[in-house]
């Protein structure tokens, strides 16, 4: 690598842990950026996989000191997740790159619905503890946001900040910490995955990393200080963005 394209990676990377650490869909820039220096788009998702896996770490270490990481209801999610992480990743060689990118983009924007619509839940949470917990509903959920994990990472963030608020009722800062250490579990076995079939230039990936966690660190110490209704434009902002880009360009 060029010294150019070290101080592109390293900012590049340094965007994308703040985004994925507040929301998601950071791997939109990421992985073209990857492209761009010459690895090829197989290998560029592999090796993002190492950025990611050191901005969770960061990130949820840092959650984890502020109190507020549930860490049971993480490990029990983190199952079904990995399943599905490690389904996907297998897959992904077998789906068209342009299908994904339209469902993707469709699913991103029916998603501003209801995060505009119910403003309180997102940013106050509700009280699941009287509410009947179907746990096959939260298993399949699960299975399936790690299983869209696996084949594309970009994006898997807000889908599981979605499951976090909407399914198991916490506010957004709160779903951010579980959503970081989720991410920590099952990013392993993706990245197996991609290392098992050749798909990792660790060069580059960990050129990536730490702009990832330099990128998460900050956005985990903010998204605390500043709170949801933070957070909350920031992830509007962000399916916005990611969903016009990944239909028009």
């Amino acid at each position: 690598m060029s010294w150019e394209h070290i101080l592109l990676v390293v900012g590049v990377g340094i965007l994308t842990g703040f985004i994925n650490t507040l929301s998601g869909s950071g791997s939109l820039i990421s992985l073209p950026i990857l492209m761009f220096i010459g690895l090829p788009p197989h290998v560029a998702n592999g090796t993002n996989r190492i950025g990611i896996f050191f901005q969770n770490l960061v990130s949820t270490t840092n959650y984890h000191r502020k109190g507020i990481l549930d860490v049971r209801m993480g490990i029990g999610v983190a199952i079904p997740a990995i399943l599905g992480s490690i389904a996907g990743a297998f897959v992904v060689t077998g789906l068209s790159e342009r299908a994904v990118e339209i469902s993707v983009a469709v699913v991103l924007l029916v998603m501003l619905v209801p995060l505009w619509l119910k403003p309180r839940q997102w940013l106050e949470g509700k009280d699941m503890t009287q509410v009947p917990q179907n746990k096959l509903l939260r298993f399949v959920i699960f299975f399936f946001v790690g299983m869209y994990g696996g084949y594309i990472q970009a994006g898997v963030g807000i889908f599981l900040l979605s499951a976090l608020v909407l399914n198991a009722g916490y506010d957004l800062v709160k779903a951010n910490a579980l959503k970081v250490f989720i991410n920590l579990i099952f990013t392993p076995f993706a990245l197996g995955v991609f290392i098992y079939l050749g798909h990792v230039n660790w060069g580059v990936g960990l050129v990536l990393a730490l702009g990832n966690a330099i990128g998460a660190w900050f956005a985990s110490q903010w998204s605390v200080a500043w709170g949801p209704v933070f957070v909350r434009y920031v992830l509007a902002i962000v399916i916005l963005g990611s969903g016009i880009k990944l239909l028009f360009f």
